[in-house]
């Protein structure tokens, strides 16, 4: 039976895969029920779908909120059709930059839609988002996900590696969310952090950014 994979995303981008196939097979404890987020330390299931985003924050963000974003969807499970959609206000311009192993692959409003999602397949999309949100303490917030990888009522493990970039010594984290632990690793730069995530479930990441101590005050 044909289905849809389709969800909204709460700022820039999530992807929820709806696919009968993964890399090896599964044991029930590998699975995560609805409402169950579960981090993995390694994955079960090497080479199967995985996701990475590239945020790039530059000096106007700070006043406008308003970021690049790269996102790649990688080693897709097949499915006849899925559609991931975009936040209507806060995305200003959608690219479909790639797309391997898919029939058809197209921009329509707020959306991208792929047609014969092939095993393996790719997809790469770059926006732009005003993904970045002010806080009242001086902080900036900024949401990824939900990421997913929906099978029947379960989910299947996924890996995500989320990147944000910006001027060296502009910025520094403050907090992320999920915090550190088997299965979530965070590394820092001066000039960005990278969180590289295994887990199974619905999960909502999360940054929250402030100014760095080298930084100049703002203005």
């Amino acid at each position: 039976m044909n289905k849809t994979a389709r969800v909204l995303l709460s700022s820039w981008c999530v992807m929820a895969c709806l696919g009968s196939a993964h890399a090896r097979p599964l044991e029930l404890d590998d699975v995560a029920r609805e409402g169950e987020l579960r981090f993995l330390a390694e994955r079960p299931d090497a080479g199967a779908y995985r996701y990475d985003s590239r945020v790039e924050i530059e000096e106007s963000s700070l006043r406008n909120g308003v970021v690049r974003v790269q996102t790649c969807h990688r080693q897709l499970d097949p499915n006849p059709r899925i559609v991931v959609l975009f936040n209507p206000d806060r995305v200003q311009h959608i690219e479909i930059v790639r797309a391997e192993g898919v029939e058809r692959a197209w921009v329509d409003g707020n959306r991208v839609e792929l047609a014969g999602v092939q095993r393996g397949g790719t997809v790469c999309i770059n926006l732009r988002s005003r993904a970045l949100d002010a806080l009242e303490d001086g902080r900036w917030r900024l949401h990824v996900g939900p990421l997913m990888r929906r099978y029947l009522d379960g989910y299947l493990p996924m890996e995500a590696d989320l990147h944000v970039r910006w001027p060296t010594g502009l910025l520094q984290v403050a907090a992320v969310e999920p915090v550190p632990q088997p299965g979530v690793r965070l590394s820092t730069q001066p000039d960005g952090a990278h969180l590289h995530i295994i887990f199974a479930g619905r999960l909502a990441a999360r940054w929250e950014l402030q100014r760095s101590s080298a930084a100049p005050s703002a203005r």
